[in-house]
C-alpha cells in the first residue's frame, strides 16, 4: 500500500476514534452504542477504560455493545472488565461476558453473527444448546483463577438458566478443575440444559472424584439428562455405579439409555459384565454390537479373540467394525491397526477411530507402530496422529512431532507444533 494512503488510513481511524469518544457522552443511547462499536473496531487497549465506564450505562444496548467491543479488542486487559460485566443483571450481558472470557483463551469461540444476534434479540439462544460441544483448551493453556471464579458465580447464580448453562459449558471448555464444586452444585438445578452442560463439563475436566456425586441422575426422568449422566459415569470410571448400569441395560425400555449403559460398562469391564458383552456382540442393534466388542477387548481375555474375528468378518456396518478392530488390537493382534489408521482418512469415521488410537497409544508396542505413519501417512493421518500423541505420547514421541512440525503441509506442521506443546505440558 502507498505510504500516503496508509497514513490517511490511520489518520481516518484516529478521527473516527476521536468522534466515537465524543459520542460516548451523547444523550442518545443509539449514538453511545455506535461509539462503543467503533472503539471496539480500533483494537486499541487504551479504549478499554472508556468501554468499562459504559458497563454502568442504564441502556442494555449500550452495555452490550461495550462488552462486544471488549471481546473484539481481546487483550489481557479486557479480562477484568469482562468479569465485571459477568455480574450484570441482564442475562444477555452476562452471556456476552462469559463468551468473551472463553474467547480470550479459545480464540474464535465468539462468532460475529452470534454476538450481533444476541445483542439484538436478547436471550433467545436455544439453538446453541443443540450444538455438539467438543471444544476444550489445550493442556498448556493456563486460565486465571479469578476468571474461573467469575464463571463459577454465573454457573451457580446467573440471572437466567441460559446464562448458567453457558457458564457451565465455559468451565468445561477451560478445563476448570477448581470449579468442580460449583458444577456439582448446578446438578441440583431443575433446568435440564444447566444439568446437561454441567455433566459435559465434568466429563471434560475428568475429575473422577465427581462421579459418585451425580449417581442420582442415572435414573433421571429426562432421557437426555439420564444419558448424559450415564456417559459421564463411564468416562469418569465410577465403579460404584456398575450395579445401576447393569440394571439399566436389562430393564430400560429406552434404546438410547441401554446403548449408553453398555458403553459405560465397556469402559469399566469386570467379570460380571463379560457374559453381557458376549451376548450383545451379535445383537441386531449395531451400537450395542460396537459397545460389546469394546467391552470384550478391554476385558483382556485373549480367549475372546476368535469370537471377535468372526464378528469382524461378518460385520457389515463400519462403526462396529472399527470397535471390533480396536478390541482385537487390545487383545494383542495389531494386524488390525491399519484398519483404524485408514479410518482417519474418513471425515465421517475419524472421530470414532481417533479415541481408539489414543487408548491404544498408551501401550508402547502399539505406539511404536504409529510413529512411521506420522512421517509417511496421509495429511489427515498425520494431523490426527499428532493429536493422538498429544494425549498419549511420551518423551520418546517428541522427536517425531518436532520432525512433523517441518512438514510441507502447513496444516500438518501447525498441528504438530500444537501437539508438541500439549505433550510437553503433560509430561
Amino acid at each position: 500500500m502507498d505510504m500516503r494512503l496508509l497514513l490517511c488510513f490511520f489518520l481516518a481511524l484516529g478521527l473516527l476514534a476521536g468522534d466515537a469518544k465524543e459520542d460516548l457522552r451523547s444523550d442518545s443511547p443509539k449514538r453511545r452504542a455506535q461509539a462503543a462499536e467503533e472503539l471496539g473496531k480500533s483494537k486499541d487497549t487504551q479504549n478499554l477504560p472508556l468501554l468499562r465506564g459504559l458497563l454502568k450505562d442504564p441502556e442494555r444496548e449500550v452495555r452490550a455493545e461495550a462488552v462486544a467491543a471488549m471481546v473484539s479488542i481481546g487483550a489481557q486487559q479486557s479480562l477484568e472488565p469482562l468479569m465485571e460485566a459477568a455480574r450484570d443483571s441482564e442475562p444477555s450481558i452476562q452471556i456476552l461476558a462469559v463468551d468473551g472470557l472463553v474467547n480470550f483463551y479459545y480464540p474464535g469461540y465468539v462468532q460475529t453473527g452470534w454476538t450481533a444476534a444476541l445483542k439484538k434479540f436478547g436471550t433467545s439462544i436455544k439453538g446453541r444448546f443443540t450444538e455438539t460441544n467438543t471444544l476444550v483448551v489445550d493442556p498448556y493453556v493456563t486460565v486465571a483463577p479469578e476468571v474461573i471464579q467469575a464463571l463459577g458465580r454465573v454457573a451457580t447464580g446467573g440471572t437466567s438458566m441460559d446464562s448458567r448453562a453457558l457458564a457451565a459449558r465455559a468451565l468445561g471448555i477451560l478445563r476448570a478443575r477448581t470449579a468442580v464444586p460449583q458444577l456439582i452444585e448446578t446438578l441440583r438445578s431443575k433446568d435440564s440444559e444447566v444439568i446437561l452442560e454441567s455433566l459435559r463439563a465434568l466429563e471434560k475436566i475428568g475429575d473422577q472424584a465427581a462421579g459418585p456425586q451425580f449417581q442420582f441422575l442415572l435414573r433421571d426422568l429426562s432421557e437426555p439428562v439420564q444419558i448424559a449422566a450415564v456417559d459421564a459415569t463411564g468416562q469418569l470410571q465410577n465403579r460404584e455405579a456398575l450395579p445401576v448400569l447393569r440394571d439399566l441395560l436389562k430393564t430400560s425400555r429406552k434404546p438410547n439409555v441401554r446403548r449408553a449403559a453398555l458403553v459405560a460398562l465397556a469402559k469399566m469391564p469386570e467379570p460380571a459384565s463379560r457374559d453381557a458383552f458376549a451376548g450383545y456382540l451379535s445383537d441386531r442393534d449395531k451400537y450395542l454390537r460396537a459397545a460389546a466388542a469394546e467391552g470384550l477387548g478391554r476385558s483382556g481375555n485373549t480367549a475372546d479373540a476368535e469370537r471377535l474375528k468372526r464378528a469382524f468378518s461378518g460385520e457389515k456396518s463400519e462403526s462396529p467394525r472399527l470397535s471390533m478392530a480396536f478390541a482385537l488390537c487390545l487383545l494383542d493382534d495389531l494386524s488390525y491397526l491399519p484398519y483404524l489408521l485408514d479410518a482417519l482418512n474418513s471425515t465421517f469415521h475419524r472421530g470414532e477411530a481417533r479415541p481408539f488410537l489414543i487408548e491404544l497409544a498408551r501401550r508402547p508396542q502399539a505406539r511404536s507402530q504409529l510413529y512411521p505413519h506420522l512421517k509417511n501417512g496421509s495429511n489427515d493421518q498425520k494431523k490426527n496422529l499428532a493429536q493422538v500423541m498429544a494425549v498419549s505420547g511420551t518423551a520418546e514421541s517428541l522427536p517425531y512431532l518436532e520432525e512433523l512440525s517441518h512438514d510441507p503441509n502447513p496444516e500438518v506442521a501447525q498441528e504438530a507444533i500444537r501437539a508438541a506443546k500439549a505433550l510437553k505440558a503433560r509430561l
